[in-house]
């Protein structure tokens, strides 16, 4: 982690894989992390921590299952919104979108329970930036 500024834009500009987010800082026991997404995610879950998304450039939706059926959140440009721990959730975004995430150091991008990971999902805990 660097005891300087990061201009995200900088950093979004920095890579070009989709859903494969980049480590830009850290907050106590957190990542603060950005990345570039475009189609669906997958179904999953954390099941012991909540996440958070900000979306810096262009929108996008979030699938929710929740105890009274499914509902989906759109979230346009400069929106936020917390998935509560142990909800099942499938980001999608329409376009290509960039977005900020911040979740524990550690955390799987497809979370403790989800469905078959398709091969344009990166399951990781997040990259440095290079």
């Amino acid at each position: 982690m660097t005891q300087e500024p990061v201009s995200l834009a900088h950093a979004l500009a920095s890579f070009t894989d989709r859903w494969s987010p980049r480590i830009v800082t850290a907050v106590n026991d957190y990542d603060v992390r950005v990345a570039k997404v475009e189609g669906e995610h997958v179904w999953h879950v954390h099941e012991h921590t909540d996440e958070f998304f900000l979306v810096i450039e262009g929108e996008l939706h979030i699938g929710l299952r929740e105890t009274g059926g499914e509902r989906t959140v759109v979230l346009p440009e400069g929106s936020v919104f917390t998935v509560p721990r142990g909800t099942e959730h499938k980001p999608y975004a329409p376009l290509p979108t960039a977005i900020l995430l911040f979740e524990p150091t550690g955390t799987l991008t497809v979370g403790d329970r989800h469905d078959e990971v398709p091969d344009h999902v990166d399951a990781t805990t997040g990259h440095a930036l290079s």
